[in-house]
């Protein structure tokens, strides 16, 4: 070998083994995996559904790798103080983050956080996805989504509809349905769910696009009328309720869907383990039982698939964040 060609190899050969030794060690460290409790950062309040679905994986989850998965709720600022916590944790897989498409409207909505979500975090897994319920008080005369349009159109910004706050998935819902509709209704944010609800239960408020979840028993008293459903079909909670898109409204849908990411610079080993328990999980009869009965949908992708499906969401909602000249202090 050439003298001056020694040196070049002994570093291309030094910088191969290091290589395969963090591979080794990463792949160790996934089998072992994990070895003390794993906190899942739910940056929204208790009760909800980020909430209840992230204790729901955490049982599961700590049923299946042997050790604790808990819930850890910081709440605040539209998810941005618990979001920042799980962006400055170590990414050892210790830390994870429930998150929802409130993260891919915030991009866009909240593009001076501390944190950014793709470059900040890598994807884990989406967890599953549901519809939202269109409804009016029962003194809006509008008996269809057709009928609302009209009535909207026949009063320019003499309507208005809730929301529990400004780059909710139900704000976000609401202008995507105004935008594709070609009407102009007023948005009425509130603190949260609940205060948007007795809203338009009460008549404060005329519409509101809610998680079927809780608003299908709601419209099934008669104490508001459901207009449709937002996914691309009809769903099994209300049957009988057609979509916006089947309502004069084509290509039209807007869901609230969960997943799970970490850190940057977690190892993948360990990523790809939580991706194929989660996985599991979705797989499991009782696991969509439970969750058909709440009008949720199991969601799988391994973690690029996952990836691309979140810089699609942030794509689609920048624009409608700019077409409303929504903003975060509304």
């Amino acid at each position: 070998m050439d003298a001056a060609l020694t040196p070049f190899v002994g570093r291309c050969t030094t910088a191969v083994l290091g290589g395969l030794l963090a591979l080794g060690s990463a792949s160790v460290f996934a089998q072992n995996y994990p070895a003390k409790t794993v906190r899942i950062v739910v940056p929204f309040a208790a009760g909800g559904p980020a909430d209840l679905f992230a204790r729901f994986e955490a049982q599961r989850l700590s049923e299946a790798l042997g050790q604790s998965f808990v819930v850890d709720n910081r709440p605040g600022a539209g998810s941005i103080i618990g979001t920042d916590i799980a962006a400055k944790s170590p990414p050892d897989g210790y830390t994870l983050l429930m998150m929802s498409n409130t993260h891919t409207v915030n991009e866009s909505l909240v593009p001076k956080k501390p944190f950014t979500l793709m470059k900040d975090f890598v994807a884990v897994a989406p967890v599953n996805y549901s519809d939202l319920l269109m409804v009016v008080h029962p003194s809006v005369p509008a008996k269809s989504v057709k009928e609302f349009i009209a009535l909207a159109k026949a009063k320019p910004r003499g309507m208005n509809y809730a929301s529990s706050g400004t780059g909710t998935p139900y704000h976000m819902a609401g202008e995507l349905f105004k935008a594709m509709a070609g009407i102009d209704v007023v948005h009425v944010p509130h603190k949260g769910s609940a205060e948007a609800r007795t809203s338009v239960v009460s008549g404060q408020v005329e519409m509101m696009t809610d998680a079927i979840t809780t608003m299908a028993p709601i419209a099934k008293s008669g104490r508001v009328r459901a207009l449709a459903t937002t996914g691309k079909k009809r769903s099994d909670v209300m049957p009988g309720t057609p979509t916006v898109a089947e309502s004069g409204v084509p290509g039209y849908e807007a869901v609230i869907w969960l997943g799970i990411m970490a850190p940057a610079g977690t190892p993948k080993p360990v990523v790809d383990r939580l991706n194929a328990e989660m996985t599991k999980i979705a797989a499991r009869p009782d696991v969509k039982k439970n969750w058909q009965d709440q009008g949720a949908v199991p969601m799988v992708m391994s973690p690029g698939e996952f990836e691309r499906y979140m810089n699609d969401d942030i794509a689609k909602w920048a624009k409608i964040v700019k077409l409303s000249g929504a903003r975060p202090d509304q």
